[in-house]
């Protein structure tokens, strides 16, 4: 199937807010190509175990829902309510303030008015108004009910697959609504009939059949690790260790496939397997527990559940007194909020103590897990990396705080911490747009997809123009982030909006400035691209 083609940047800006004429229960939803996503495949669902696998697609006339769909979808927002107090609260609570109604980065990007976060939440708060509360059952429209129809079950697909799961949008709520939880809980309740998207569906199959999101087998992961290896060893002349379930070591390792497999994410890992080599760190990869990402927080909570429960289970087997995680957005609210609930207690992972300076994580007491940024900038803080800043002296560098690790986390300071350290030339985007206020990159939730393209540079817009106001205030040229999605779905977007800013993650930096013992004269960073100075030097 054809993607549609996406309108330019001028095109695309001309943005009209005025709201339709008609009420908004009255207005169709148009599945116009290039703002929505392909539907689950019958393979994964299969594989899966869930719902009506079937083959479908959102511009279709007949969805194929099974005859009792309505039983089936009130039936899951009953059960959902009973064991969800936050649902119920949810809502409930809103009082159509609008606090949270611009936002919303697609609502900026569309002006599509059910883009608002307070207005996406009504369209499933309405049902449960009908037919959930007294006043909505005796008097339907006028209390603000309606019928759940194949119309409204159509306008959830649509809008719930146009939210990101970003949060920005809660910070800002006087309640404190949480609309990423109304998002997770609209989207369970489509996958009850098998309303789903691809981009969701098949990497979850894939990690529940071999670990990873993208279905690599041990072997693959291990080639590709090797390969890293080998180019390391060309660009430092330094060969690094790969330790592979590794039995007995102190530390499991546990990173986002992308890192594995898509550049630029490529780096980041390299930047990890130099980091350790020089402060000599007791780690090993795994093969089984091959990606640290979780598309389950875009399916429902179960999903959630079975996917990382094989993080717990490999370090047990594996015998690590606890994890360290790499670079990723989802895979850390996963960790943060839920991991110790769902597939806890790790009672038999120890309270995580940096071998290497004594520093005990005491935040990481509960899930035995911590994050890479924490880790690299109490290295940095107890001097034990030797840095050369000047190696980055080529980039004008801004950082772009992914919405799980900073929203859902709190890491505002430790990423900043070490590319000050890493780089000589460091700009913030505006303040609005960063730390808890940060701008998502439109493409997370699994709506990073060439169909959803025009769609996902709506959405990302606002967060291309703040790093736009950066390049032509400082001459930034290079984005930096601790997220695999956001280093897949920026780089479309820098390339559509600001051209001539690429993406980078944190320990790419890291690892052009580190300086390695042993390490012949380094010419080139990571990329093989050559490092400022060098290539006139050579000339001489």
């Amino acid at each position: 199937m054809a993607s549609a083609k996406t309108p330019k940047p001028d095109e695309l800006i001309a943005i009209r807010y005025a709201p339709p004429e008609t009420p908004w229960m009255e207005t169709p939803t148009v599945f116009r190509p290039g703002t929505w996503s392909y539907s689950g495949g019958a393979k994964s669902l299969t594989a899966l175990g869930l719902p009506n696998p079937r083959a479908w697609q959102p511009s279709d006339a007949d969805w194929k829902l099974p005859e009792n769909w309505k039983e089936i979808i009130l039936e899951g927002m009953r059960e959902r309510l009973e064991k969800y107090r936050s649902f119920r609260l949810f809502m409930e609570l809103c009082v159509r303030c609008g606090a949270c109604a611009d936002k919303c980065h697609f609502y900026i990007g569309s002006g599509d008015p059910k883009n608002m976060p307070v207005l996406r939440a009504e369209l499933l708060r309405s049902v449960y108004r009908r037919y959930f509360t007294a006043s909505g059952k005796r008097f339907g429209k006028l209390a603000g009910a309606r019928d759940l129809t194949i119309d409204v079950l159509k306008e959830w697909f649509y809008y719930f697959y146009q939210c990101t799961e970003c949060r920005r949008c809660s910070v800002f709520c006087p309640y404190g609504i949480d609309q990423a939880e109304i998002t997770m809980m609209g989207r369970e309740l489509l996958n009850l009939v098998g309303c789903n998207i691809n981009w969701v569906m098949e990497p979850v199959a894939n990690c529940f059949r071999t670990g990873n999101h993208l279905g690599i087998q041990p072997g693959g992961v291990k080639d590709m690790l090797e390969f890293m290896a080998d180019d390391i060893a060309d660009r430092t002349g330094v060969r690094v260790e790969l330790p592979l379930n590794k039995k007995g070591a102190d530390i499991l390792f546990v990173t986002p496939s992308g890192d594995y497999f898509a550049d630029p994410g490529t780096y980041t890992c390299m930047g990890y397997m130099m980091l350790f080599h020089e402060i000599g760190l007791n780690y090993t990869f795994s093969t089984y527990a091959s990606d640290g990402g979780n598309f389950g927080l875009f399916t429902s909570h179960e999903m959630i559940k079975r996917l990382n429960a094989k993080i717990y289970a490999e370090a047990k087997r594996l015998g690590v007194k606890w994890i360290l995680g790499g670079e990723c957005g989802h895979m850390w609210r996963v960790l943060h909020q839920y991991m110790e609930t769902m597939n806890g207690p790790a009672d038999f992972l120890e309270e995580p103590v940096s071998p290497i300076t004594g520093t005990r994580f005491e935040n990481a007491r509960s899930t035995k897990m911590v994050h890479i940024a924490e880790f690299t900038a109490d290295l940095i803080r107890n001097g034990k990396l030797k840095l050369d800043p000047s190696r980055n002296d080529a980039y004008r560098v801004t950082f772009h705080d992914s919405c799980n690790p900073a929203r859902a986390m709190g890491l505002f300071e430790e990423p900043r911490y070490i590319i000050q350290h890493a780089c000589n030339h460091f700009h913030e985007m505006a303040e609005d747009t960063i730390r808890e206020k940060t701008l998502c990159c439109g493409g997370g939730a699994g709506l990073g997809n060439d169909e959803n393209m025009e769609m996902r540079m709506r959405g990302g817009m606002p967060r291309a123009m703040a790093v736009k106001q950066v390049k032509e205030k400082h001459g930034v040229n290079r984005l930096a982030c601790m997220c695999a999605i956001d280093r897949a779905t920026l780089t479309s977007l820098m390339d559509y909006w600001v051209p001539g800013v690429t993406v980078t993650g944190v320990h790419e930096l890291l690892a052009n400035a580190l300086v390695m013992k042993g390490e012949k004269e380094r010419t080139t960073d990571l990329r093989g691209e050559p490092l400022e100075g060098k290539a006139a030097d050579e000339t001489l």
